[in-house]
């Protein structure tokens, strides 16, 4: 779990989803024919896309489309993917890419038995291990658990945490490194909207001003307006592509929910079309 450390957020309520600076023309992540099967269910079915470096990159969709088994893919940790999924131009999983891309599950991955700055200073080591970076590390610590709005709570047990700030304490722990790609499985589920916005103020400085690819999923489709792109899912298919500009203005719509409803039941239609065309 790493990331790229951040500026402080601003105080907007609502980040600019302007593009920013222009990205590398290669892609931080490319997919042609991503498939995984799991027992007898196929999760992910033969999807195409990329995911443009230096950008926000919104995975959306509803519980049980495939998001997380997708994001597990990326990182390497997902079994019986086939296809080609290259990852910061290597094939996923390749072990160079270990401290290039920083993972946050949905489940917080923090010791309940540590306080929350012992947390931290636990993976800092691991980053950065040695007496030579001890003061690098100290600071590293302090800014994520501030980044994260838990300096109050940095010398609470992570056991005794609600389940809102156990979250935020395994996202600080991303925020301790310096990965490409930050791969964020749900980042503000159960938070409230002032933590959310300012989550979003930081991911947003996180890929202006350190130039980091960030691929977020969620099932909140107000978050959808946040992101640079889209990428938008329904039962382990790709829906749409594009920016949120572009997928309103396609779908004559006035919001990303609206747009991302309007897609679903062209994907219903085209299901029934098909499915009586093979009953034939």
């Amino acid at each position: 779990m790493m990331n790229y450390p951040p500026g402080p957020p601003t105080n907007d309520d609502t980040p600019s989803t302007a593009s920013p600076s222009t990205p590398s023309a290669s892609p931080a992540v490319r997919a042609e024919d991503l498939t995984v099967v799991r027992g007898p269910r196929t999760v992910l079915r033969g999807l195409d896309f990329t995911v443009p470096r230096g950008q926000i990159t919104g995975l959306l969709g509803p519980s049980g489309c495939g998001k997380s088994t997708l994001m597990r893919a990326i990182v390497g940790t997902q079994a019986k993917v086939t296809g080609t999924l290259d990852v910061l131009g290597s094939p996923a999983g390749h072990p160079t890419l270990r401290t290039r891309i920083g993972y946050v599950t949905q489940a917080p991955s923090v010791y309940d038995d540590l306080t929350v700055r012992q947390n931290l200073a636990y993976f800092a080591a691991i980053l950065a291990p040695g007496r030579a970076a001890s003061e690098r590390r100290h600071d590293d610590v302090t800014r994520a658990i501030a980044d994260v709005g838990l300096t109050s709570h940095a010398d609470a047990l992570a056991g005794n945490l609600s389940g809102g700030q156990r979250s935020r304490v395994s996202l600080a722990v991303a925020l301790l490194g310096t990965p490409e790609l930050l791969v964020l499985d749900e980042p503000t589920v159960g938070l409230d909207p002032v933590l959310r916005r300012d989550l979003w103020n930081l991911f947003h400085d996180i890929a202006a001003r350190r130039g980091a690819t960030l691929l977020i999923s969620s099932h909140v489709m107000d978050e959808a307006e946040r992101c640079h792109r889209l990428l938008l899912m329904r039962e382990g298919r790709i829906l749409a592509d594009d920016t949120p500009d572009a997928l309103r203005t396609r779908t004559h719509t006035d919001t990303v929910e609206a747009a991302f409803l309007h897609l679903v039941d062209e994907a219903i239609a085209a299901d029934r079309t098909q499915q009586k065309e093979t009953a034939r």
